[in-house]
């Protein structure tokens, strides 16, 4: 169902206008019939009276049918079930008083900022035994909203559980599809976003792995959730619009708020992060090292400063390693005798 704009319906001021003028002129021909309906035939002034108090009992009706709108809402109107229109835009509107407007989802509250509520309070009716009953307002806002998914644990590519929360933007584009092809597209969208966000995570390691293949393209390479949370996103984004396309909202952007591993493997995962580290720097030392030490051993061969035969040249290299690996500073011993 497509969307059918009542952009000719802006004219409340008028009907308002008219109807109490006309409201007027039946409390002014009362009074005249009462005072003077003598002096006209009997059928005639019996006729004025009837339509005149008809006008004041039923004239009011007609006021259901004005409508306010603020800037960025629209209102679905149904007239005995069939869908009518939408009025869409700021205004001071006249349509059909047995109208009806139609949503779903004016009951439903996301955890998102400005939900949808029309921009206005809702009603108040006083109910049973002094009860206060809220009537929300049917209005549907099309104004940017964000909608902060509820944190999930998903199991990465790898089958690592990982915690992930997403921050929405979206709007409604088409209120007649929002309305009437989905249930509740407030909700639709919560569960279609949940969907979206565990096919994407799936495909996906934490952090870099060898051997995955994160773009079907039937290549590892270096995407992660943790390094490639861009291109994460817009997948997320991506999926979600194809998913809630029909629904007729847009989904603007698609951004990650949390990411991390799920409690029962982040201390693991801390120490396998420190243990690498740890290795990693190991091997920056000893590579260093080992530099060093051939350095030393080219410049006293250049020199001719000491002859080392091979055993001492392999204590050297084993002094020296040791205290360029050590964990602490060596403690050196000055021999005042002989080398041999």
């Amino acid at each position: 169902m497509n969307e059918k704009l009542l952009n000719k319906n802006k004219n409340g001021m008028l009907v308002l206008l008219a109807i109490l003028l006309g409201y007027a002129a039946g409390v002014g021909g009362v009074i005249f019939l009462v005072s003077f309906g003598g002096a006209l035939p009997a059928p005639l002034t019996v006729a004025l009276m009837a339509v005149c108090i008809a006008w004041l009992a039923l004239g009011w009706i007609l006021l259901c049918g004005l409508k306010v709108l603020k800037p960025q809402e629209a209102l679905v109107l149904t007239l005995f079930g069939k869908y009518v229109g939408t009025l869409k835009g700021e205004g001071f509107y006249w349509v059909n008083p047995f109208c009806t407007a139609v949503n779903p989802a004016a009951k439903t509250k996301l955890n998102q900022s400005g939900d949808v509520d029309g921009g206005s309070k809702p009603i108040v009716l006083a109910g049973a035994n002094g009860a206060q009953v809220e009537m929300p307002s049917k209005k549907i806002s099309l104004k940017i909203m964000t909608l902060n998914n509820a944190r999930q644990k998903i199991n990465d590519c790898l089958g690592n559980p990982v915690e992930i929360g997403i921050a929405v933007m979206w709007r409604v584009t088409d209120t007649a599809k929002a309305v009437f092809n989905v249930d509740n597209y407030k909700e639709y969208l919560s569960l279609q976003c949940d969907s979206a966000l565990r096919n994407v995570v799936r495909i996906y390691p934490y952090d870099v792995a060898p051997n995955v293949d994160t773009t079907g393209d039937g290549h590892a390479d270096d995407g992660s959730l943790r390094g490639s949370s861009e291109v994460v996103a817009e997948r997320i984004r991506d999926e979600i619009q194809a998913k809630v396309a029909e629904a007729g909202l847009e989904i603007l952007e698609a951004r990650i708020t949390y990411l991390a591993y799920a409690p029962e493997i982040a201390a693991v995962m801390l120490q396998r992060q420190q243990a690498s580290a740890i290795i990693d720097a190991r091997k920056m030392i000893v590579d260093g090292a080992v530099g060093m030490v051939e350095m030393a051993l080219e410049r006293l061969n250049e020199g001719q400063l000491v002859n080392l035969d091979e055993e001492r040249k392999a204590a050297m290299v084993s002094n020296l390693l040791v205290v360029l690996c050590g964990n602490h500073d060596a403690q050196p011993i000055v021999n005042t005798g002989s080398l041999y």
